[in-house]
């Protein structure tokens, strides 16, 4: 085929689109419809407790059009890294709701589920014989945290979605997905160039977040040739410009040109932009680079204890003067009343709003503020201890005295009643690894299924 069209409704499925950019998009007879829907962009949590970052109700709201639209025109229907995660239980969520989708609308629907939950003992076995590596400034892998790991994901590559779409199938809901993989697969299915499909796979992998205005509430059309390829968003009101389709290929990466993904690297250092027609732009040079060792990146996580977290405002300028050392003096008195503080069975955080709380200690500015934003964190062993110390904290910079204090009380706004919020549990990322593996689809197994009728 000399031109593939990949219809990108949206940033993030559940984030919402407009119904005309989707049917325009539509009217453009694209040969498949694709849409991430997941990201570790949350942090670990939603692998640690199987929960998505948006409702089901959206996610049902939006896939409804979609499965009717790809329907309709007879063309396949992708969706990657389901339900958040892409662990298998996310996987099974999204299913369900095509179920439902299905029996609402009298469809029969034919499903590729292509699986990514990584089995411990096979990993273990890869660590063993040292082909496992860190991601970035991730901590070298220890048998410990693959044993601690609650759940573990595997982000596969393009290969799965190739062996899925021999199937023929209406939809393939995938599982943990590298981002650029679902618009790329009907291209490389189709004999178009790697490099070239992996790119366009960057920029529409957040819908119209590489138009202007952007968002990711959205659609983009991509439309890729033999020695390039084109992208515009859906909505009149937006418009494609080198700048805004340049900036986006920058978006989520440690290297201006280098782009590491399963298999290889996207090299983008001799990629031009031009700008095609007012609302287009045409993108040249992107290049992929195999690397000798086919790796995947695996994601884990393991609990860490569960979180209470307090809000409050301080105003007193007598209290911000002395801001710093109030804070320490309020650890110190916590930390002599709970011994789990020391011995490390409990962690309490300040986040100041107005002196650091957004860059830490690489912030610059040091004027003071007229007021100050607190956020008191305590991540404990269990729920009640948690909730415990955070009320004592509380309690204490409340009551807490200072120089130049005039109020017997009120030292703080607090615009929550109760005041201390109780977060459940907290997760950190224990596995952030590369592993060699000898076959890119020995990972990701592919089950075939028909619904409704």
């Amino acid at each position: 085929m000399d031109e593939i069209r990949i219809l990108s409704p949206q940033g993030m499925l559940g984030y919402g689109y407009p119904l005309e950019s989707l049917e325009y998009g539509l009217s453009q007879n694209p040969h498949a419809i694709c849409v991430d829907a997941g990201s570790t962009d949350g942090g670990p949590h939603r692998l640690g407790k199987g929960v998505g970052g948006v409702s089901r109700y959206a996610t049902k709201k939006d896939l409804k059009p979609l499965v009717l639209g790809a329907k309709n025109q007879n063309i396949p229907l992708l969706i990657g890294s389901s339900g958040g995660s892409g662990a298998n239980c996310r996987v099974k969520w999204t299913v369900d709701i095509l179920k439902e989708i299905a029996q609402e609308e009298h469809l029969q629907l034919s499903i590729a589920v292509i699986y990514a939950d990584i089995d411990k003992k096979w990993l273990l076995t890869k660590y063993e014989q040292g082909k496992v590596k860190a991601v970035g400034s991730a901590p070298p892998l220890t048998k410990k945290s693959i044993l601690e790991s609650i759940a573990l994901v595997g982000q596969m590559g393009v290969e799965p979605y190739l062996e899925a779409l021999k199937e023929k199938v209406d939809i393939i809901v995938g599982g943990r997905t590298y981002d650029p993989v679902m618009t790329a697969a009907i291209p490389l299915f189709n004999g178009m160039n790697l490099g070239l499909s992996l790119h366009m796979g960057k920029i529409l992998e957040c819908g119209a977040l590489a138009a202007t205005p952007s968002t990711a509430k959205d659609g983009m059309m991509g439309i890729i040739r033999h020695d390039h390829f084109l992208v515009r968003p859906l909505h009149p009101n937006r418009k494609s410009t080198i700048q805004s389709v340049a900036a986006h290929t920058l978006y989520e990466k440690s290297h201006p040109y280098l782009l590491p993904g399963p298999g290889g690297t996207l090299d983008l250092s001799q990629c031009q932009f031009n700008q095609e027609d007012t609302r287009t732009v045409r993108v040249t040079g992107s290049k992929f680079i195999p690397s000798s060792k086919y790796e995947i990146k695996i994601e884990g996580v393991r609990p860490v204890g569960f979180r209470t977290v307090l809000i409050a405002g301080v105003r007193d300028p007598y209290f911000i003067q002395q801001f710093h050392l109030i804070i320490e003096k309020v650890k110190q008195e916590t930390a002599d009343y709970f011994p789990e503080l020391k011995s490390n069975e409990a962690k309490l955080h300040f986040i100041c709003y107005g002196f650091d709380g957004v860059m830490g200690q690489l912030e610059t500015v040091s004027a003071n503020p007229h007021e100050v934003g607190i956020v008191v964190e305590v991540v404990a062993s269990t729920q009640e201890l948690s909730d415990r110390i955070c009320a004592y904290v509380r309690s204490v910079l409340m009551h807490i005295d200072y120089d130049g204090r005039v109020s017997t009380a009120g030292n703080l706004a607090l615009p929550f009643a109760p005041p201390e919020l109780s977060q459940g549990q907290v997760f950190e990322f224990s596995v952030y690894h590369t592993v060699q593996v000898d076959d890119p689809l020995e990972l990701f197994p592919i089950k075939r299924m028909t619904i409704g009728g």
